[in-house]
């Protein structure tokens, strides 16, 4: 019935493959030349002084705040999503609603809400982020 589709969707996925394959070896050869050139820079500096890479300090010092806030978003969302749907969809809580064609709305009112609310928890931490940078920068 769909033999249609096959032919294309394998060649696309091997298409895919090989140049996922091709990239990566691609990107390996650029980092090894940043890790050198970065190598370079750290050989003639003085062994004493204290070295700081902004960029690196800044990722790792968010990345704990970013990931809170996304998981704290997402269960939000959740929550949400179930009281929405206990006050909006006849039977849920006694599970009726598989047999009603409602499973597509419940369905579609958890994805929403947790995509919605997780986008919210990476904003709030967005916005963290940029108010500690510019009460940084003002000192």
């Amino acid at each position: 019935m769909m033999d249609f589709i096959t032919i294309p969707t394998i060649i696309g996925i091997i298409t895919f493959g090989i140049y996922r394959l091709f990239e990566l070896f691609v990107h390996k050869k650029e980092r090894l030349n940043i890790i050198e050139k970065l190598g370079d820079k750290l050989g003639s500096l003085n062994p004493d002084s204290n070295l700081s890479i902004p960029a690196l300090e800044s990722a790792s010092k968010f990345s704990t705040l970013k990931i809170a806030c996304l998981l704290l978003g997402v269960g939000f969302g959740l929550m949400i999503g179930y009281f929405i749907c206990l006050s909006s969809v006849q039977g849920f809580n006694t599970g009726n609603y598989w047999h009603n064609n409602l499973y597509q709305t419940v369905s579609v009112i958890y994805g929403a809400s947790v995509l919605l609310f997780g986008g919210l928890g990476l904003l709030v931490a967005f916005l963290v982020e940029m108010n500690y940078s510019k009460k940084k920068s003002e000192k």
